[in-house]
């Protein structure tokens, strides 16, 4: 769920509650993952909302989506320490090495990390790293 362009704080609760209900009725999300708007190069302009939006939502999300089994942190729009950090803020899932991303990337976002670096941002914080699959079948 991209955020932090026009909607209002009320209006993101309303997406959280129509995709905890809709996962109620279907069971078909492996994982929810929020990201902030990423203004640059685009044609809407709006004053990012940052790091502490970001994990604000984070934690919310991990509260409010009871159903979801996973919640994914974003590095990728966020960087490696903010992602790190989201990982204390409701994050199971820190995702998993870009092999071609383009969304952000064009709104002038570039975060770049190899297996290693992410394992070690994991670790870091005393968790296991593991690799999964995209259906979050744990691999090792």
């Amino acid at each position: 769920m991209m955020f932090g362009h026009v909607e209002t704080v009320a209006e993101r609760i309303e997406s959280l509650s129509r995709l905890r209900d809709l996962q109620d009725e279907t069971g078909g999300f492996t994982a929810f993952i929020c990201w902030t708007f990423q203004p640059e190069n685009t044609r809407l302009k709006a004053t990012p909302v940052g790091s502490h939006e970001y994990l604000r939502m984070q934690a919310l999300s991990r509260v409010f989506l009871d159903n979801f089994e996973n919640v994914q942190s974003s590095w990728v729009t966020q960087g490696p320490k903010i992602g790190q950090v989201a990982l204390q803020y409701g994050a199971n899932d820190y995702g998993s090495v870009m092999m071609e991303e383009n969304v952000v990337s064009a709104a002038g976002t570039s975060f770049r990390l190899t297996v290693d670096e992410i394992r070690r941002s994991i670790t870091e914080l005393g968790y296991e790293a593991r690799q999964r699959d995209n259906w979050y079948k744990l691999l090792d």
